[in-house]
């Protein structure tokens, strides 16, 4: 594999790598790390990536096996297990941010619905390419990101239902 090829078909990879890493380790230096550790070891061993079947999906997959790695043996939290959000119902209606509602409830969720909804509503991969790259069945994907729609929309519900007897009971 030549530089350009690397270039062409690895490193056009490092933008999404680097987001999907930063919302594992909740840290853009120790994702910019995980993604440049990475692309080394890539390009140490390109010769190998000319047999992969679908390098987006291996290169997605092998960022989040080296981010749980260091999560081990950096003892640094897991951005989606542990991600801190006031949680208050006066802090979520005075914020009024629908996309920091949506988001805070998303922190909430189980792990492999917060990446499965993740990957697919904002990093907007196929069902297919999450299976692979989460080491998953496509219905198994189907099933976690139903779930999580769900929940989320069960939380939404939750709010306006709230927000809604908070302005009754001021005779609004």
């Amino acid at each position: 594999m030549t530089q350009d090829n690397f270039q062409n078909s690895v490193y056009i990879l490092k933008d999404e790598m680097y987001r999907f890493a930063k919302k594992f380790l909740m840290s853009a230096d120790e994702a910019e790390d995980v993604v440049m550790d990475l692309m080394m070891k890539f390009w140490q061993k390109k010769e190998e990536l000319l047999a992969v079947d679908n390098l987006k999906s291996f290169a997605m997959r092998s960022i989040k096996n080296e981010c749980l790695n260091r999560l081990k043996h950096h003892e640094v939290k897991l951005g989606f297990a542990s991600q801190t959000r006031h949680n208050s119902e006066l802090y979520q209606i005075e914020t009024n941010n629908m996309r920091e509602q949506i988001l805070g409830f998303i922190s909430r969720l189980p792990e492999k619905q917060k990446m499965v909804i993740h990957l697919k509503d904002v990093e907007e991969y196929e069902i297919s390419e999450i299976g692979q790259m989460l080491e998953m069945e496509e219905n198994a994907v189907r099933i976690n990101l139903m779930r999580a729609r769900q929940k989320v929309k069960n939380s939404i519900n939750k709010l306006y239902e709230y927000e809604n007897r908070q302005i009754q009971g001021l005779g609004i």
